[in-house]
């Protein structure tokens, strides 16, 4: 059953679970992100927790999960999974918002539309016109006697991201005000950090690569999932990311290198269409120390070594089942991969939410940002689409960070 939901008008959700898409025309000269806020009852984050964008795409409770956009045709599709039974204590709505981040405006927007979807509605938006906004509320989530409700807003603001935070409570600070967090030190796995405050730069056009969130920076052996926050490590005169899996297949590890003049740089022991084999970039920033190929040790390893500089902006380490090598799944190896500052901080991510599909040839445990004040570290864990042999893509994304676009980069070359 469709049902159309006119703007301020409120409506029963058929199913406490569901998905929010967002699609629009693709331009050149516009860059939209979807942001989500869980609110309490005073309309208020509780914090860092509370938001949720690309480099936090997924609730600790399960309540939110941001999906990867898509491009569909001449339209570019976003879209949020929501489960409303997962709500955690204190939070009774989510807003899903929009931000266009190039400072065009939702007035050149072109055939703006949102949908709620649950298993048995799907509910349209009609949006209303705008003008100089660039931040958008869509839509509210919420909960009202027991039932899960949607209310239709397309509220603008002129600021944003920044206003969009500053309505829900999140601290915003300009780059002359803002500090950095005094470091702290965190030697068990990280499972819930303390609420942060959220920090939006004003700038939004800087390569200045800082993430939405004012990190804490830890110390000791860190273990990430997909889901949790990023964190923040010393940045050192040399980082390795090193990815092990258990012998029986042959993996490769490269990295894309994202830097300052918005340039794409694969440096991999092997090449692909239009991407050269490249062991070593800018005088050995991001180095690769070989191919370790079909040894008989029972744990494997290959080593990407890091050696940060201004004009990096961000580095993603990539792990590959070679065609020649044959077929190897990240979840029956036990893929993982660890990132070392030599100073006594290492944070691991594995791939815990791989199936054991061997057709599935390449895995994205994080991604690093090049920050001032230290590395940051995302989990990302993604995954190829089956029998794909393309690698991903780089992009500048929301909140000056790089989003990493799975099977869109050029075909590998049969090793």
């Amino acid at each position: 059953m469709n049902e159309l939901l006119q703007m301020g008008a409120n409506t029963t959700l058929s199913a406490t679970k569901g998905s929010v898409t967002v699609s629009h025309e693709i331009s050149t000269s516009l860059d939209i992100s979807l942001t989500a806020f869980l609110l309490t009852d005073a309309n208020k984050v509780q914090g860092d927790s509370g938001i949720i964008f690309y480099n936090q795409p997924e609730s600790s409770s399960g309540v939110a999960t941001l999906i990867p956009s898509e491009i569909v045709g001449n339209t570019k599709v976003h879209r949020i999974n929501f489960d409303m039974s997962k709500v955690p204590e204190g939070i009774t709505q989510i807003a899903v918002t929009l931000t266009e981040d190039n400072s065009k405006g939702f007035s050149n927007v072109k055939n703006l539309k949102a949908e709620v979807s649950t298993d048995k509605t799907i509910i349209q938006l009609t949006p209303s016109s705008f003008t100089n906004e660039n931040g958008i509320v869509v839509l509210e989530l919420y909960l009202r006697n027991g039932q899960t409700k949607a209310r239709s807003i397309w509220r603008g603001f002129d600021s944003g991201l920044e206003g969009l935070c500053k309505n829900y409570g999140v601290e915003v600070e300009s780059d002359d005000q803002k500090k950095l967090t005094e470091p702290k030190t965190i030697q068990e796995n990280i499972s819930k950090g303390p609420d942060m405050t959220a920090i939006v730069t004003e700038n939004k056009n800087s390569q200045n690569p800082l993430s939405l969130i004012n990190l804490e920076k830890v110390k000791g052996k860190i273990s990430l999932d997909k889901g949790q926050k990023p964190v923040l490590i010393d940045k050192t005169p040399e980082i390795t990311a090193t990815v092990s899996w258990e012998t029986g297949t042959d993996y490769d590890i490269y990295a894309l290198v994202y830097t300052k003049d918005g340039k794409q740089i694969d440096v991999a022991m092997f090449g692909a269409e239009g991407a050269p084999p490249l062991r070593s970039f800018g005088n050995g920033s991001v180095e690769h120390l070989g191919d370790v190929g079909r040894n008989s040790l029972s744990t494997k390893t290959e080593v990407i070594k890091l050696r940060l500089n201004d004009n990096i902006l961000a580095v993603v380490p990539v792990v590959y089942s070679a065609q020649s090598n044959g077929t190897g799944s990240f979840y029956r190896y036990k893929v993982s991969m660890s990132i070392d500052n030599h100073n006594g901080t290492s944070v691991t991510i594995s791939s815990k939410n791989a199936n054991n599909n061997d057709a599935v040839y390449t895995c994205v445990p994080g991604i690093l940002h090049n920050r001032p004040d230290g590395v940051s570290i995302s989990p990302l864990e993604l995954y190829s689409t089956p029998n794909s042999e393309y690698r991903p893509k780089l992009r500048m994304g929301s909140s000056n960070t790089i989003e990493v676009l799975m099977d869109e980069g050029p075909l590998n070359d049969y090793k």
